[in-house]
């Protein structure tokens, strides 16, 4: 995949943007936004990170390995109910955000960080701008669901990655300020993609063959807080690995409720979390993927990967009717085709067309 190359000219102004991050996929996308930011002249980036993925292995490997700016503000917040840590995350970023006088607050994706980020900056009467707004698991109980959804009718600017996200948001009552750029998650494969295949080393490590083995992730409190149900992914797994070893990179939140439960990872083959280059190389190398995660079914597809999502929705439903993911509760992919909309490698180039457009004047 072809890194984009460009650089955009605006008047000899500054037009300021905090963005929030927390969590492994804001890392993710934040690498490719805040490379744009940097070809940009008069547009600064100031980084603020909540803390929510707070383990090294979580955070600082992303910012290591995407050489993302270290960020100008660490909240060190983590742990806690979900109210308990966004109402502290909102506590605390309403100073740092008031601090900046920033043109705009943006925030990726669906965490407790994305919409603390979201709310403190509309308290404070600050454009919103959202990351990945419209997607939808239409269940109403999820987290992620309540966090997407507020942050949606907080924002000011809303960046959708596809035209079901754009037509998610219009029933809701939301067609002002609503922009459809692609997906900014392509983007950061475009530029890991070429450097993982140089610098990690995880096949050699873990001794294993490329097309030998399949990847897992699991770490969504509905697989997880419940005993009967990460005793049934964990047994799908086992027999996923009759066919070929799964390789299972093991989140923090996974391994304690696991030892909660009383569980064991028997018949897998168990890591500690690993960087996004290694995860990269992993992935793009494995005959399938089975994962409760909302970015690796995307990055799943970039390497043209199948997937098995380990829940009963997912908000990425063109993977599914494109045939590349299929819900573990399914048996057969849907024909298999190209998903055009997730755009060329370039949304984050577009996300800042938006912005200076809103801005600049």
């Amino acid at each position: 995949m072809a890194i984009p190359q460009w650089k955009i000219k605006v008047p000899p102004m500054t037009i300021t943007i905090v963005t929030v991050v927390g969590a492994r996929p804001q890392f993710i996308k934040a690498a490719a936004f805040s490379r744009a930011v940097a070809a940009t002249e008069g547009l600064e980036e100031v980084l603020v990170h909540t803390g929510q993925h707070y383990d090294a292995d979580m955070s600082d490997v992303f910012f290591r390995e995407l050489a993302i700016p270290a960020p100008h503000r660490h909240l060190e917040i983590a742990g806690g109910s979900h109210g308990e840590m966004t109402g502290r995350m909102l506590a605390a970023l309403e100073p740092v955000i008031a601090s900046q006088t920033p043109d705009a607050v943006l925030v990726y994706g669906d965490t407790n960080s994305t919409l603390a980020g979201a709310l403190a900056a509309a308290k404070l009467a600050i454009p919103v701008a959202h990351v990945e707004a419209g997607l939808r698991s239409f269940l109403e109980f999820q987290p992620e669901e309540i966090n997407r959804r507020l942050t949606d009718h907080a924002s000011r600017l809303l960046f959708c990655p596809t035209g079901r996200a754009v037509e998610n948001l219009m029933r809701e009552g939301i067609s002002r300020g609503v922009h459809q750029v692609g997906d900014v998650m392509f983007d950061a494969a475009c530029f890991a993609a070429a450097r993982s295949e140089a610098q990690s080393t995880i096949l050699d490590r873990l001794g294993l063959q490329r097309g030998g083995y399949q990847v897992a992730t699991v770490h969504r409190a509905e697989n997880t807080d419940d005993r009967d149900r990460l005793a049934a992914v964990l047994d799908y797994l086992r027999a996923a690995a009759e066919e070929a070893p799964v390789v299972l990179p093991l989140h923090p939140r996974t391994r304690a409720a696991a030892a909660r439960h009383g569980l064991e990872f028997s018949g897998l083959t168990v890591t500690d979390p690993i960087g996004y280059l290694d995860m990269t190389r992993l992935l793009a190398n494995a005959i399938r993927l089975h994962t409760d995660s909302g970015g690796l079914q995307k990055e799943a597809y970039f390497h043209r990967v199948p997937c098995v999502t380990l829940r009963e929705v997912t908000e990425w439903v063109e993977t599914v009717a494109c045939g590349w993911n299929r819900l573990w509760t399914v048996d057969r992919y849907a024909p298999r085709r190209d998903i055009a909309e997730y755009g060329d490698g370039r949304a984050a180039e577009r996300i800042i067309d938006v912005i200076l457009a809103e801005f600049a004047k």
